[in-house]
């Protein structure tokens, strides 16, 4: 009981009463939860094993050059001539390792935890199918949310997280229809199939009986739209403009507990139900595409991400009298620019390259172990063969960069002490291969 008391008051500004039960159960949960959630949807990725690796993201949503564009811009299938399929196998591979200092509490050791996130595959799938001049449909499977972790087992944040995933699939139907000859209208459905699974560590204030041990799995699905305008006011020159809307995955799951001390085995003998709404962020792009000569041309873009809303959780318990907090983890708005070439050098040989930034969702003071997230560059170099007059191979590399990031966790907090240090160095690689065939 004296270990859950200890956790409602050092979650002080949740504004958790020790006397409502509800509550006080949700505060004895709230620690361990809460922050892998947040940080295995923390990051949203441009990069889904198409050609736009090899661009950094540059001319997202103006591009319109192969059947990728039914996510990006649905509007831009009006460009593709006849139907056609794109499949595309993607590898990251990230560096992330916490080297803590020597303000971390004593009492949690000295081990970093080793690389959090390692090697990581993904696929994607898209096929645009020619109904007629003026009306696309399309259907494409990716993931572009979320992001898999773990720390070694004693690690100095191993009462903060351990081991986290969140991995959003999306199954998306989408249409376009080529209005004027320099007006395109679509619109797709996200429907996100959500799988969250996060374990951590509990302090049992006991050496003799060690760690204890909270999981928390579900999955869940969630839907969302995207709409796009594309205009080609003249040949080679385009503008295009993409909202994404917010999905909401309302995550529900009962934790399951191992080796907890007598105090907690008591508080905790039957747990709840826990309700966990996550959102994942409702974003704009507007991008341009200009065709210099034959053989290059240039592109870029400028986008908005609402990841202020995504740091406000929703968090119950699933009972009769069960009650519903915020939590607001300080997220920021983020904001994207970037900017990449194309160039022909051979009649069946196109090369790219690109550059892109993208602000963080947190500042210094609010970095967590749980969301290790800073501001981001990418560089991308790619390569396209026209194989045959049905056929394309794509091959690209992207190198995005961190940098430095501190952290300073757990002033306050007696249960899960001080953890303190930086992430130095972080970076990520992409690798990307994919082809399309048109029909």
């Amino acid at each position: 009981m004296d270990y859950a008391m200890d956790t409602i008051c050092c979650n002080k500004s949740l504004n958790i009463r020790p006397n409502d039960k509800p509550v006080f159960l949700v505060g004895v949960l709230i620690f361990a939860v809460l922050p892998q959630s947040a940080h295995s949807g923390g990051i949203s990725l441009y990069e889904i094993g198409t050609p736009d690796v090899g661009l950094a993201s540059a001319g997202y949503s103006a591009r319109a050059q192969d059947a990728s564009t039914l996510f990006k811009n649905p509007a831009g299938m009006s460009r593709l001539h006849g139907s056609q399929i794109q499949a595309g196998g993607q590898f990251l591979y990230g560096d992330v390792e916490f080297s803590p200092d020597g303000n971390t509490s004593p009492k949690l050791g000295s081990d970093g935890g080793g690389n959090a996130i390692g090697a990581l595959p993904g696929l994607s799938l898209f096929y645009v199918h020619d109904f007629s001049d003026k009306w696309k449909f399309g259907l494409g499977a990716f993931s572009n949310f979320g992001l898999v972790e773990e720390y070694n087992e004693n690690w100095v944040g191993r009462y903060y997280v351990q081991k986290s995933a969140l991995v959003g699939v999306s199954i998306m139907p989408s249409v376009s229809y080529k209005a004027t000859d320099w007006l395109s209208i679509g619109i797709g459905m996200n429907a996100m199939f959500g799988y969250l699974k996060d374990e951590v560590a509990i302090n049992n204030l006991d050496p003799r009986v060690g760690d204890g041990q909270m999981t928390l799995k579900d999955n869940t699905w969630g839907f969302g739209a995207n709409v796009g305008i594309l205009i080609e006011p003249r040949k080679g020159t385009r503008f295009g403009i993409t909202y994404q809307s917010q999905i909401n995955l309302d995550f529900a799951a009962t934790p399951s507990y191992s080796n907890l001390g007598p105090g907690l085995s008591k508080v905790l003998a039957n747990p709840s139900s826990v309700n966990l709404g996550m959102n994942v962020p409702q974003s704009v792009m507007f991008g341009f595409y200009q065709q210099i000569d034959d053989e290059w041309a240039i592109m870029g873009d400028v986008g908005w991400q609402d990841w202020s809303q995504f740091g406000k959780v929703d968090i119950g318990l699933q009972s009769s009298d069960s009650s519903t907090l915020t939590a607001n983890l300080n997220y920021q708005d983020t904001w994207h620019g970037a900017i990449g070439v194309q160039y022909k050098a051979f009649p069946d040989w196109v090369f790219t390259s690109g550059f892109a930034y993208d602000s963080s969702a947190v500042s210094n003071k609010d970095r967590t172990v749980v969301l290790p997230m800073g501001e981001a560059w990418r560089f991308g170099l790619g390569a396209l063969w026209q194989v045959t007059q049905k056929l394309d191979v794509n091959a690209s590399y992207e190198f995005m960069w961190n940098g430095d990031m501190s952290v300073t966790q757990g002033a306050d907090n007696i249960l899960r002490g001080q953890v303190s240090g930086s992430y130095a160095n972080a970076w990520f690689s992409f690798f990307a291969l994919n082809f399309t065939y048109r029909l």
